[in-house]
């Protein structure tokens, strides 16, 4: 059952990478369609793509890493291996802490979003810096939880798309107030989803 799981995570993963970057860069590479949907016009527009595009490949990084990091076999076959990606997943989310700041300010759905947005990524700077500083402590039970709780902070984005698309396309809420829900709603699942992974020790 514990081996399902985290082959389901990683095609999960795998797909979503697949998914974020093809709409990104290569559908809509402008957000032309992203920015038609928001409230305001943006000040500077130029710096707001810069942003997002840096916030997205961050985002994928830690999502192509994170999978990696959290396979109990391939930390034990090569801890070499685990310690030199859980690196660079740790980077990806601390560059990623600026843009993610940034782009909050301006988020569809106003200043419920941008609150959200900014919780989102406090707590996902935070449960990643708990998990590095326990690890250098030796401290290997409280670095696996806290990067668990990381790690599936990192689908937030999915989790958003989902509960959009179920709120507005099928409840009929308006796309504001859809998004501003799956905003909150998406880091509050991430963590009732680590949580119950750490419970069960799927990972650990």
């Amino acid at each position: 059952m514990k081996k399902n799981i985290w082959i389901i995570f990683l095609i999960v993963s795998f797909m979503w990478v697949m998914h974020t970057f093809s709409k990104n860069f290569m559908v809509d590479p402008t957000f032309q369609n992203f920015l038609a949907r928001k409230d305001e016009v943006l000040t500077n527009e130029s710096l707001w793509i810069l942003m997002i595009r840096l916030h997205i490949i961050f985002a994928i990084i830690s999502l192509i890493t994170g999978p990696l990091g959290v396979i109990k076999k391939l930390r034990i076959k090569s801890i070499q291996f685990h310690r030199w990606n859980g690196r660079v997943y740790v980077l990806s989310i601390l560059l990623n802490f600026i843009p993610g700041v940034y782009v909050s300010f301006f988020a569809t759905g106003g200043w419920l979003s941008t609150i959200g947005f900014l919780v989102l990524n406090t707590l996902w700077f935070g449960t990643t810096i708990l998990g590095f500083i326990n690890i250098r402590r030796k401290n290997v039970i409280k670095h696996s939880s806290w990067m668990l709780r990381s790690f599936f902070l990192a689908f937030a984005n999915m989790f958003i798309y989902i509960i959009v698309a179920i709120s507005h396309n099928a409840l009929q809420f308006s796309y504001g107030t859809s998004y501003t829900i799956a905003v909150w709603l998406c880091w509050v699942i991430s963590l009732c989803i680590a949580e119950t992974m750490i419970r069960k020790k799927v990972f650990i």
